[in-house]
Order: structure tokens, then C-alpha cells, then sequence
């Protein structure tokens, strides 16, 4: 995405991707966790122009269907038809990125690099996947090197960058809900949620007809991975908490252990960029839970701010510095309402209060436009920064 923006403005850039480059590839193998694309990540495909590359495989959900007991209830996400999200797939998201960036004769796309850090004059530190180690001549360097981030890391070293990390005691798992017959099993156009209180199942749709679970579930103690041992645990486990989906998952043993066991937190960083040589953007600046599916359109949202920047020129330290001091107050506000998300997706979407009071909140936003809820603030008013959706919402 910044590739794009960024070669839109002149600028020749190299893009140094640590995976292998996806084309030709099996699109299902590897991480394949769906992605919520809401109205920030939309704004940001439109200003690159692959919007259209992505819309015909992005499948639109309406609500939350929320699994219980006694049956299942749509819980719609705001009140006029085109209040959306979409269930995108990363890998084919990812493939219309880079095919869009490739067609630009001033980006060049070099994969199976990963950074390691940084010189000493700031230059990033590559290896090759053979272990090889270059150095790569950027000037400047833009780090989206995820939330592990290396170059984050050496920032840190050097005290320009502090950073706080706040791992989640809940890990996460994907599983697979198959078509049934050549048709979808749920709701296709829904998010599908069975929650638990302390902990969560949820399932969205992908072409096709199957969905991608994923279960997030607390490391250890009491109703946690660690008691998950054997496929008879596993088994135990669905059917006496998620029946239901349990039904609808025939390899649900073999994926359990064959899938990888995902980590969670939150990055909280200050001190984003090193004069103009330098700047953290995305996760690497800011990475969070995905409880209110704003990770991929919280950094789309970056590329968008930055792209602003820099069409009002100045020198890379100030753009880089005001890009840090308008974004840092948004990103931390949405952070911390991604945690509060999660209380609400796998404990409070079961209380009656709490339907009562998303109904007359819905019936005041269809008489009053400027009394929007804050789940539909950051999801569909892009125009809304994060930090004054939470601060409204703390108000009412």
C-alpha cells in the first residue's frame, strides 16, 4: 500500500519483503487468518486504486451472529444498509497489492529479505534466506517490519525509541469450517461469534463457501490451551462448549495441532522515527489486538496520513515528526478499544442490558445523525479519528 502512494508521488522506491514472493504460489498455504476490511482500509485502497481488485473477493457481513444455547441472533453493525464490514482474505488481499506495486516502473520488490536492524548510520540490515546479510541503501527508510519489529528494536537500543509491550494472556488458533454440500454451513454474510465469558469462537466467511474459526482461548489455568493435550481433550472441549460448531468441523483434531498456536498484545511505542533517516509506520509502530478489526485498516489509515503529509512538503524530519505527533493519539485510543472490545465480543454481547442499550442507541442515531455509537464511529466514519470516537463515547 505505501509502495504505492509513495511511487504515486516520485518517490523510487525498494520494498524488501521478508516472505517469498506469493505468486504462483498456493494462495491457502501459510497465515491465512481473514481480515476486516471497514471504511479506513476501504479509503486507503481508493487512494491507491486497487479498491476494485479487492471488492470482488471481499464478502460483506452485516452483523455479529451471536451463538448461544438457545440459538443464534444477528446483532447488525449499524443502521443503514451500506454500514458493512468485509471478510478479506490476507493472502489475496496481499497478491492485489503487490501486483499493483509491481506495475510501477520506479518499485522494486525484493523478497525473501528480512530486516535485522539498523548501521550505525541508520542504513536497515538485511538476510537473505540462504543467511546471507546486506545492507540496504535507503534513504529514507520506512519500517512496516510487523510488531516484532527488528528496527523498532534498535531504535529502542539507542533510546530514541521507548516502547511498552503488553502481551495478552489469550493465544489464538485457526480452524476450518467447511461448505456443507457446496454451500456455506452459516450465515455467509455475517460474522459468527460463540462467546464464553473468559473466552471466544468466532468464524468468518471466505469464497467459496468455508469459513476460517478461530479460536482465542487463555494460555493457561482453567479452560485454557494447556489443558488441550490430546484430541480427546480437544474434542471434549467443542462439545461441551461450541456443539454446535463442533459439528460443522470434521478435521477438527488434525488442524487443532497441526495449525499454529498465534500470540497476542499491544505495542506502545514513543519515539516513531529518527530524524528523516528513519520512521516506524504500522504495526511496528503500534501494534495491537484484533478484537475490533481495525489492525490492517489502522495502517492503511497510516499510509493515507502520510501520503497527506507528504503533499504539503517540508523536510523528511518534519514530515516524519508531525506524521508521529497526529497519529500517536489515535492509535493508542484505538488500541485500547480493541481490548474493550474483547470484553464485549466474548462476555457482555450475552447481557440483555446490553441489547437494550445497543437498541436505543441505534434509535437515537436514526433521529439524531450526530448521535453515532462508537463501534460505528470507528468502523464507518473515517472522517472521526479514533481518539475523539473514544472521547465521545466516554462522555455519553
Amino acid at each position: 500500500m505505501l509502495a504505492i502512494l509513495l511511487a504515486r508521488r516520485g518517490f523510487r522506491v525498494t520494498v524488501y519483503e521478508r516472505r517469498s514472493d506469493p505468486r504462483g504460489a498456493n494462495l491457502d498455504s501459510g497465515r491465512s487468518i481473514n481480515l476486516a476490511l471497514a471504511a479506513r482500509g476501504i479509503r486507503g485502497l481508493e487512494r491507491a486504486g486497487v479498491l476494485e481488485r479487492v471488492m470482488p473477493f471481499a464478502i460483506p457481513m452485516r452483523g455479529r451472529m451471536v451463538h448461544t444455547d438457545g440459538g443464534a441472533e444477528l446483532q447488525m453493525y449499524g443502521v443503514r444498509p451500506d454500514e458493512v464490514i468485509y471478510s478479506v482474505g490476507r493472502a489475496h488481499l496481499n497478491l492485489a497489492l503487490i501486483e499493483a506495486a509491481d506495475r510501477f516502473e520506479n518499485v522494486e520488490l525484493r523478497f525473501g529479505r528480512a530486516a535485522t536492524g539498523l548501521t550505525a548510520d541508520n542504513r536497515v540490515e538485511l538476510r537473505d534466506a540462504a543467511g546471507r546479510v546486506e545492507t540496504a541503501e535507503l534513504a529514507p527508510t520506512i519500517a512496516t517490519d510487523g510488531a516484532g519489529s527488528p528496527v523498532r528494536d534498535a531504535l529502542a537500543v539507542r533510546g530514541i525509541a521507548r516502547v511498552r509491550e503488553e502481551p495478552l494472556a489469550h493465544d489464538y488458533k485457526e480452524l476450518t469450517i467447511p461448505a456443507a454440500g457446496g454451500r456455506p454451513a452459516l450465515d455467509a454474510n455475517a460474522l459468527h461469534i460463540w462467546p464464553r465469558g473468559g473466552f471466544m469462537l468466532i468464524a468468518l466467511p471466505n469464497p467459496g463457501g468455508t469459513f476460517t474459526a478461530t479460536l482465542f482461548l487463555a494460555r493457561h489455568g482453567a479452560n485454557s490451551f494447556e489443558q488441550l493435550v490430546t484430541g480427546d481433550d480437544v474434542q471434549a472441549f467443542f462439545q461441551r462448549e461450541f456443539p454446535g460448531a463442533r459439528a460443522l468441523m470434521p478435521d477438527l483434531a488434525r488442524e487443532f495441532f497441526e495449525h499454529p498456536q498465534g500470540q497476542l498484545g499491544t505495542v506502545y511505542t514513543e519515539g516513531w522515527h529518527a530524524g528523516g533517516d528513519v520512521l516506524l509506520l504500522g504495526d511496528a509502530a503500534h501494534a495491537i489486538v484484533p478484537f475490533h478489526g481495525q489492525g490492517m485498516n489502522c495502517a492503511f489509515e497510516d499510509c493515507v496520513e502520510l501520503d497527506d503529509l507528504l503533499a504539503k512538503g517540508g523536510s523528511m524530519d518534519e514530515v516524519f515528526a508531525a506524521f508521529e505527533r497526529r497519529r500517536k493519539p489515535n492509535t493508542d485510543a484505538i488500541a485500547e478499544m480493541a481490548l474493550e472490545n474483547y470484553v464485549e465480543m466474548r462476555e457482555t454481547v450475552l447481557d440483555p442490558e446490553y441489547r437494550r442499550k445497543k437498541a436505543a442507541a441505534e434509535k437515537r442515531e436514526k433521529s439524531d445523525p450526530n448521535a453515532i455509537p462508537r463501534y460505528s464511529m470507528v468502523m464507518f466514519h473515517p472522517e472521526i479519528p479514533y481518539a475523539e470516537a473514544r472521547a465521545r463515547s466516554l462522555t455519553r
